[in-house]
């Protein structure tokens, strides 16, 4: 008869889930083993912190290259400081809508009551940054491993958190049937449809916004469909950005971090008779969207779920299935004619000419000289901070998750290990992580990792001895400077020390040289520090 550990990973083995990431500890060997036992390989990190968006990153690329079922991220923690490591990259799922299994080590009740040593109570501590917490108990495993995953994958997608006391993942359990749960998002109620409908049929320039429910309902088709039939430009949020190739005609970029894009976009909404909000998630975005939308225009909107965020209006709402109910209220409707082309070109225009890269060197240079030469289907990743804020208005993305970021939660140190989990997925592809230079060094060990698995992923940090975006706002309130400067490091030699190859570029020259040859080598990882002056990001975002 299996035990415990063995119920829990064969259900994530049907799901379709193959790596875990974490770090073990005495509490979880059990479940270790039992997730190799099932086919699901684990991989040590140096922080389990850097281990769940590792996960995040090879959940997003697996789900795009998988049919039927959506595979979680698996992030495995021993109790206590392992799993209060974990706290923000879980946090992260819960605000970034990633589809998260959480599994963590404890002792049992019975050793609790008298035992101490790393004890806390692992699920008052998760309970609020996850949609859900479990603790496994004997003769019911099977029952709380299903209902994790189902809660996981359903709605919108999120972290669900089961703890496996020792003696419950080591003694032996029946297993029960499996059944692979699916997220089953229905079509909205006829009087909802027929409301929208008839909004639809006045409408001659509708706009639409798409956001991170349909990247996870695989709707991008359906919405590409949908504005290449009625003429509706796309606006995306930065978890979007790809839902359209943004060289397409109608791509109008991703949006919601930059003052600067909002200027030009925000304005451009009145030019809509009719705004569609196709499973856009406002926990993106910025304090100019809030109720952002041009009074008289009217707006409909297709959630996941039922939204409670009050950040907008809406005349009526499609919950559920964002691709069919999109299709539902077009309904073989005609054509309309659309916003007129020569203003669509004059917004995306406009757009490019306010993210121009420099006349020399900063920065922007360095997005763009890397988006010409990187292959067009290139993966990159974005550190919170000022470079993400650029680079998210100036990288072109031409297929869905084509640029990861944490853009709900916005955590530093995630672009390197989401880099690394969807280099994992996707060998064949080149993966470029865009970090400031505070950011690699709050989790600059993964660089080991990195060296240990032999990822190619190109590493490229914008390094200005300061968090930048904090600068900037510091100074913008005229706040006298404090706590963001810091020194400098040689990034090169430490890459060359975690087994990489490095190099620091001052000019656009040199990163070119030095990005051909990265995208290049496949047999250890590049890491490109870029030195840009300490104001190179005033006035830009």
């Amino acid at each position: 008869m299996p035990n415990g550990a063995d119920i829990i990973a064969r259900r994530l083995a049907a799901q379709g889930c193959r790596v875990a990431f974490g770090m073990p500890g005495g509490e979880v060997l059990a479940i270790v083993e039992a997730l190799e036992r099932a086919g699901i390989r684990f991989q040590l990190v140096k922080h389990e912190n850097a281990g769940g968006f590792m996960a995040e990153g090879h959940a997003h690329r697996q789900a795009l290259e998988a049919h039927g079922s959506i595979a979680p991220a698996i992030l495995v923690a021993t109790l206590g400081p392992g799993a209060a490591n974990a706290a923000n990259v879980v946090a992260n799922a819960h605000q970034d809508r990633v589809p998260m299994i959480m599994l963590t080590g404890r002792v049992d009740a019975s050793e609790a009551e008298s035992y101490t040593h790393q004890v806390f109570d692992h699920q008052a501590f998760f309970r609020p940054i996850t949609k859900a917490s479990f603790c496994a108990s004997r003769g019911a495993v099977a029952r709380v491993a299903d209902r994790a995953v189902m809660l996981a994958v359903e709605g919108q997608p999120g972290p669900v958190h089961l703890d496996v006391p020792i003696s419950v993942a080591e003694g032996e359990e029946p297993e029960g049937l499996i059944v692979s749960p699916q997220p089953r998002a229905g079509l909205a109620n006829p009087a909802a449809l027929e409301a929208a409908r008839a909004i639809f049929a006045r409408a001659k320039r509708p706009l639409v916004i798409a956001g991170v429910d349909a990247m996870n309902q695989r709707a991008e088709a359906a919405i590409a469909a949908f504005c290449e039939r009625h003429s509706a430009p796309l606006l995306t949020t930065y978890k979007a950005k790809g839902t359209l190739p943004e060289d397409h005609p109608l791509a109008l970029g991703g949006a919601g971090l930059s003052p600067k894009a909002d200027k030009l976009i925000l304005p451009f909404l009145a030019e809509a008779d009719c705004l569609i909000l196709a499973g856009y998630d406002p926990i993106e975005m910025r304090i100019n969207w809030r109720d952002p939308f041009p009074p008289g225009v009217p707006v409909i909107d297709l959630p996941a779920t039922l939204p409670t965020h009050q950040m907008h209006r809406a005349c009526c709402q499609l919950i559920g299935d964002v691709a069919g109910n999109l299709e539902s209220l077009a309904d073989n409707a005609p054509a309309r004619p659309g916003i007129a082309g020569e203003k669509i070109t004059a917004l995306k225009s406009a757009l490019k000419s306010a993210f121009l890269p420099e006349p020399e060197w900063g920065p922007g240079v360095v997005f763009e000289a890397l988006r010409q030469l990187a292959p067009r289907d290139a993966l990159a990743t974005a550190d919170s901070g000022a470079h993400r804020i650029l680079l998210s208005q100036m990288w072109e993305v031409y297929e869905p998750r084509g640029l990861m970021q944490s853009s709900g939660l916005c955590t530093m140190a995630c672009a390197l290990p989401l880099a690394m989990g969807a280099q994992i997925a996707s060998l064949e592809r080149v993966v470029l992580a865009f970090m400031g230079d505070a950011g690699l060094e709050m989790g600059i060990g993964e660089l080991a990792t990195m060296r240990d698995l032999g990822l190619p992923v190109v590493v490229v940090v914008l390094q200005d001895e300061r968090l930048a975006l904090i600068d900037l706002k510091q100074r913008a309130s005229k706040r006298p400077e404090a706590g963001v400067r810091f020194g400098a490091t040689d990034f090169a030699a430490v890459a060359t020390a975690f087994g990489g190859h490095g190099v620091t570029v001052h000019d656009r020259a040199a990163l070119e040289a030095e990005a051909r040859s990265a995208f290049a080598r496949r047999d250890r990882f590049t890491l490109i520090a870029a030195r840009i002056a300490p104001d190179a990001y005033e006035g830009r975002l």
